[in-house]
């Protein structure tokens, strides 16, 4: 349970950090959450988000990653956590953001 918890906030990481307003493609959008995912996998080992991870979170599409945020999906994540992890990128999380089902206090 904690490695999808982290995996979630992972998902979460790349899509907070973008403000574009295009909608990407299908394609795009798919090749984009994989590239997230490879580039932050090790922060489900507890480890802070790479210079990679972060260059990724930066340039990922927020209409990207946003749909996949379910109900079931928002109650695993720690929001203390997860805001310590975007601000480690060196990005201000936006207070009472909405992102699929999770809202940033």
């Amino acid at each position: 349970m904690k490695n999808y918890s982290s995996l979630v906030i992972v998902v979460i990481l790349m899509m907070i950090l973008v403000t574009t307003t295009a909608a990407p493609s299908a394609a795009k959008c798919k090749k984009e959450k994989r590239l997230a995912i490879n580039a932050c996998i090790s922060v489900l080992y507890g480890r802070p988000p790479s210079a990679s991870c972060c260059k990724r979170a930066r340039v990922s599409h927020i209409k990207c990653i946003c749909p996949v945020i379910t109900p079931k999906l928002a109650a695993l994540i720690n929001v203390n956590r997860f805001v310590k992890l975007i601000e480690g990128c060196g990005r201000r999380v936006p207070r009472h953001f909405k992102c699929g089902s999770l809202t940033i206090p």
